[in-house]
């Protein structure tokens, strides 16, 4: 305890100048400490969201079409041809959307119970649903739909090939089986 007070003694006994330095160096210190603290905190949100978004990806149909990895690879030959998200230049707001409303005459099926309905879509008026656009395999929350966005956005849109860290984070536990080493 007496160094402790020493220490404190000395700093008060400095110049302004420095003991200024010395009191904002402390400061900086524990505003760094609060802050990385928060950024893990944040990171672990973020990482969480991106599984949950993956987990909706995975069981909401979206690989029948556009493949495991978003880069066009069907898993069913009679499932309609998938757009590459790897490779898109959409923005978060356009890909939500394209996911809510669907596309016309593409086979892009909507995922939002509310489009076109209820919520309107590329500009358009609300109204009735269009008839040709693909059958759904099941209806999205815009909430589940956003998490879809944060998957994509966080581990797909501007990746190249796929990686065997990208297929392992995909398949988790049974990555063994269905990655390549």
């Amino acid at each position: 305890m007496a160094t402790r007070f020493n220490s404190t003694k000395r700093v008060l006994q400095m110049n302004p100048t420095l003991r200024f330095c010395v009191r904002a160096h402390h400061a900086v210190a524990v505003i760094t400490t609060i802050v990385l603290g928060l950024a893990s905190a944040a990171f672990a949100q973020d990482e969480a969201r991106v599984k949950a978004g993956m987990n909706t990806w995975k069981n909401a149909g979206c690989t029948e079409c556009h493949g495991a990895f978003a880069d066009g690879e069907r898993q069913r030959d009679e499932a309609p041809a998938g757009a590459n998200l790897r490779s898109t230049r959409l923005d978060n707001a356009a890909i939500m959307e394209v996911i809510r409303c669907g596309r016309v005459n593409t086979g892009m099926p909507r995922f939002d119970e509310g489009a076109y309905t209820q919520r309107a879509c590329y500009g358009q008026p609300t109204g009735a649903v269009p008839d040709a656009l693909y059958p759904t395999p099941r209806m999205l929350s815009l909430d589940e739909i956003e998490l879809v966005v944060t998957y994509l956005r966080a581990r797909v849109i501007g990746r190249r090939a796929v990686t065997p860290q990208e297929c392992a984070y995909y398949y988790e536990d049974l990555a063994d089986t269905w990655c390549e080493k």
